[in-house]
């Protein structure tokens, strides 16, 4: 089910619903008892944007995979950064945790999404219904929200202690490449439930728009966290708008600064907005992974899955007894100026 207006610049909407008392329309939300506007039955729309959502449910797996595939074959020829660890032991490490991930995502995360997504659409509550828009706006307001939201739930994962002990099985990963994308720990996935939940209640999350936007997300992800040497030129201008190869690289390194920056998904410029964007970092300067967390043992899948639940290493714990530093002087004048 899903809201949208009959045409551009009206105030009618449609919903689909099952039939009440004879008749197909909803309770009005405030924005359209401003406008005099009524949500009623499209069933024409309705087939479309349906047919819409199961599309790209079926051509996602096969862009996701087929893209995973591509940026695997080009890092291996075009690297960006040097390898700090065997590929292989690596690669089998990452596919099992991200095995876990996509059980997780495939048994809970989903169908919590979907069941609330059913729920929120035959209701009058969302930031999406406040103001009456055009079915392209709306589609577009709510793209550009469920990426704003991911912005605040990453940068949420490095504030948090609780969830930043979570959060590290991602980054402990010494080398960044496109098998690091979907490393996670399985209990993060779980309790980002709770997120998703948040989300989809508060924005008003349409099935097409959730669809689509997952689809966009999970290729933005495997894209930025990809270790493909890009022209530098290309990178910049595609920067602009989007997160790239180098600068996520950058929110992987070991420099506690620089991995408390860059935390966008898809767009770079909540990070401009929230002054947390940093790109002036030479990649063979960035030291991938967590302090404390460089040995191969450290990145075996048992120990990846018990370390939450142990002791955190700390700095004073480290041979250096310090926590790393960027090794000269980076002005901050220049933050936003990518670097080769």
């Amino acid at each position: 089910m899903f809201l949208s207006p009959l045409a551009p610049n009206t105030a009618t909407y449609k919903i689909t619903v099952k039939k009440q008392n004879g008749s197909y329309k909803l309770p009005k939300t405030p924005a359209m008892e401003a406008t005099n506007s009524e949500r009623v039955y499209d069933p024409e729309l309705n087939n479309t944007m349906d047919n819409f959502s199961l599309e790209v449910g079926y051509i996602a797996p096969i862009l996701v995979v087929g893209g995973f595939c591509l940026l695997l074959f080009l890092e291996v020829r075009f690297p960006l950064r040097q390898r700090k660890q065997p590929l292989i032991s690596r690669i089998l490490t990452n596919l099992c945790l991200s095995g876990l991930v996509f059980a997780m995502g495939t048994y809970l995360v989903n169908p919590a999404a979907s069941n609330l997504i059913k729920w929120t659409a035959g209701q009058t509550f969302g930031l999406l219904y406040i103001v009456p828009l055009p079915y392209s706006g709306q589609f577009i307001a709510g793209f550009l929200l469920m990426d704003l939201t991911f912005y605040y739930w990453h940068r949420a994962n490095h504030v948090f202690p609780l969830f930043r002990r979570f959060h590290n099985i991602h980054h402990i990963d010494p080398d960044l490449d496109v098998t690091t994308s979907f490393r996670f720990h399985l209990v993060e996935i779980a309790y980002s439930t709770g997120f998703r939940a948040l989300q989809v209640i508060l924005i008003g999350v349409t099935p097409a728009l959730y669809g689509f936007y997952e689809l966009i997300f999970q290729c933005s992800t495997i894209f930025h966290h990809s270790n493909v040497r890009l022209p530098i030129r290309f990178e910049r201008l595609l920067n602009k708008v989007f997160v790239t190869p180098r600068m996520h690289g950058i929110h992987h390194s070991r420099v506690r600064g620089e991995m408390n920056s860059n935390y966008s998904v898809v767009f770079r410029w909540w990070d401009i907005i929230h002054k947390s964007l940093r790109l002036n970092v030479p990649q063979l300067e960035i030291d991938i992974g967590v302090s404390g967390y460089q040995k191969q043992e450290d990145n075996r899948l048992w120990n990846l899955l018990c370390l939450p639940f142990r002791r955190h290493r700390k700095s004073r714990d480290l041979p250096e007894g310090v926590p790393p530093l960027r090794g000269r002087s980076i002005s901050a004048d220049n933050a936003g100026f990518m670097l080769e």
